[in-house]
């Protein structure tokens, strides 16, 4: 697991219990790689290596050095996964846009039509993406500055979704929705609360999960309101990490994949 800050991260207890399931005598470890310093861990790999976790800010800076992106990491412009292949070629996938999806279904919400999304970097694209998957017409998303929020832009109009990117201010004032999910990292204040109405008709996800909660779920709470923990995305995610490493599918589940993923979220306890 390659990123920075990384030492919050818990997907080493995630995939360690899935391989320890599997009976895979595989290693996974957190690394703190800043952004810059990508090419040269990747450089430094030796024939051993199976592949690749990635988070912030490494997202979007490991495309370059990808041979092929799957079709969720192409059109997210970010790739948390990578496999190494038999020729040491380096492949691309993005598990994030899917682990939003499952994780909003188990929590029983699987169609979407109106949708906030609040921040504007890579994980808000593949945000941007499950929700259009779930059914979305039309997400307005809240940013700090705008001007960074033009990936976003260019992205709506492809997923077939009418987007309004306003200032993170303004979500004091916004009109109901369905879903919010919040993309911002752990501990991050907001500067503003969301308006009543928004915190009464819309399940919050934040993505999140270090420190819990965080100050907009914690508000959230407080208000009553329906709020879905960033945990879950995070296991979701790495159990299609998990197949990718096994078979390089993220689409062919494993053994027993029921049981798996319970001693995966046993891990996190």
């Amino acid at each position: 697991m390659l990123g920075s800050p990384i030492a919050h991260s818990k997907s080493p207890r995630l995939h360690r219990a899935a391989y320890a399931r599997l009976g895979l005598d595989w290693h996974y470890e957190a690394v703190e790689v800043p952004s810059g310093s990508l090419a040269g861990f990747l450089a430094s790999m030796g024939p051993e290596w199976r592949g690749l976790s990635l988070t912030m800010p490494l997202k979007q800076e490991v495309l370059p050095h990808l041979a092929r992106t799957d079709r969720l990491a192409s059109l997210a412009g970010a790739a948390n996964t990578v496999r190494v292949d038999g020729e040491g070629r380096l492949l691309g996938f993005n598990t994030d846009i899917d682990g939003i999806v499952r994780t909003l279904g188990e929590a029983g919400i699987d169609h979407v039509r109106h949708g906030v999304l609040i921040g504007g970097g890579a994980t808000a694209a593949s945000a941007l993406i499950a929700m259009a998957e779930l059914g979305a017409v039309s997400v307005r998303a809240y940013v700090r500055d705008t001007a960074r929020a033009a990936a976003l832009a260019d992205l709506a109009p492809r997923l077939g979704l009418v987007l309004a990117v306003l200032p993170i201010t303004e979500l004091a004032s916004a009109d109901a929705a369905e879903l919010v999910v919040s993309t911002v990292p752990g501990g991050t204040e907001l500067g503003t609360a969301a308006s009543d109405a928004l915190v009464a008709s819309a399940a919050l996800l934040d993505v999140a999960y270090d420190p819990w909660p965080t100050p907009l779920a914690a508000d959230w709470l407080t208000r009553a309101g329906r709020v879905v923990p960033g945990l879950g995305m995070l296991l979701h995610q790495a159990l299609l990490q998990v197949r990718i490493f096994v078979s390089g599918d993220p689409l062919e589940p494993l053994p027993d994949e029921d049981g798996l993923l319970e001693v995966m979220r046993k891990s996190l306890d």
